[in-house]
């Protein structure tokens, strides 16, 4: 089996656990809690930290997952470190900015955003640029020329930057400073920032007109944290909205008013915090959502079965990689602190846990396939 990093032997217990996968590979960081991101498609950035040391790595994936057929017989099964380097303070949000070898992070406890190289092929270390801008815990990024970062801690200080200059090229005009959970394009111009209220705004960074402001879904509780993600593109973008007590609504981009459908995930319910969860849609599915944050746990929901009355909704499929390598310690159980869809192959998904472990996976649909 592949090696971790720092672990020396590849825990194998799939034998006892009835999930089918198609493929694998895990690696362990000596770190508390570890932030991704899929920088190209054979390669993602990690980031962890602990009270010793933070570190960001770029990594290529196993080639393994890249084999149309025979995947048993590819000789490649290991993560292999192309760059890394270590970072003065933790890193809880990273983004990598499209069409150059930069990233952004953010450290999660001030609005300060730090610009990585991660260098060329000749290279194996990251170098940190200068701070050119300020401002931001969420971060997304596009395709352009020059490069521009979108970022915000609050809605009222959403504002999107050149990483050249620094300069501000928009800032969002809202009428609340509510915190956010998501901040994402959906096209060249058109971005959503999602509050944790549940309220969405909707901005194009090419009119100074005010943005479209979707309040939150009916009937939920003030106390409730909310999480947003979006599918891509104007035309037929869908948004949902995942509730601390597992409440999902989707709604259709073009009319944010009313609920197209709804669900009640079967989610293990605990106290969250802003950064606790991720709800994100399968960039190259139909209809597929996963969810992680509640637990040990990543879990893909079929978005088609909702209906436009709250059901009960069974996950298709669920990824119990991180509780069954790691068991609890002293009582306190694994959580899955980030997961993310690699961007073509359609049931890959990357995902990390409190315990430092980084998982790929190729998962099944148990139901269609027995079907």
């Amino acid at each position: 089996g592949p090696n971790p990093i720092y672990i020396t032997d590849m825990l194998t217990p799939w034998d006892i656990v009835n999930i089918e996968y198609l493929c694998f590979h895990f690696l362990t960081f000596v770190c508390l809690f570890v932030c991704l991101f899929v920088c190209v498609f054979t390669a993602v950035c990690v980031a962890g930290y602990a009270p010793s040391h933070n570190e960001i790595l770029e990594l290529r994936l196993p080639l393994k997952l890249f084999a149309d057929e025979n995947k048993g017989l590819c000789a490649e099964r290991d993560f292999k470190v192309a760059h890394g380097g270590f970072t003065d303070g933790p890193v809880r949000c990273l983004k990598h900015v499209p069409g150059t070898r930069c990233v952004v992070t953010n450290d999660g406890r001030s609005s300060d955003l730090q610009l990585w190289d991660l260098g060329g092929d000749d290279s194996g270390t990251f170098h940190q640029e200068s701070e050119r801008v300020e401002s931001g815990s969420r971060i997304a990024a596009r395709l352009s020329s020059p490069p521009r970062v979108l970022h915000g801690a609050r809605s009222s200080d959403v504002r999107l930057s050149e990483l050249t200059s620094g300069r501000t090229l928009y800032t969002l005009e809202a009428d609340s400073a509510d915190p956010l959970t998501s901040l994402q394009f959906v096209s060249d111009s058109v971005f959503l920032a999602g509050c944790c209220n549940g309220s969405v705004y909707v901005a194009d960074t090419r009119t100074p007109d005010a943005p479209q402001l979707s309040p939150p879904p009916a009937s939920s509780a003030s106390s409730a944290l909310w999480w947003t993600d979006a599918s891509e593109g104007l035309s037929t973008c869908r948004l949902v909205r995942l509730s601390s007590s597992g409440r999902a609504v989707m709604s259709d981009l073009r009319k944010l008013g009313g609920a197209v459908s709804q669900a009640q995930l079967e989610v293990q319910s605990r106290r969250c915090d802003l950064g606790d969860v991720t709800v994100s849609w399968a960039p190259a599915l139909d209809d597929c959502v996963a969810v992680s944050g509640f637990s040990g746990v990543v879990q893909i929901f079929d978005t088609s079965l909702w209906r436009s009355e709250l059901q009960e909704a069974r996950p298709l499929f669920v990824h119990r990689g991180h509780t069954v390598s790691s068991p609890p310690e002293d009582g306190v159980p694994v959580l899955v602190t980030h997961h993310v869809w690699h961007p073509e192959l359609p049931r890959t998904l990357l995902s990390a846990a409190s315990d430092g472990s980084v998982h790929v996976w190729d998962w099944v649909n148990q139901s269609a396939a027995s079907s």
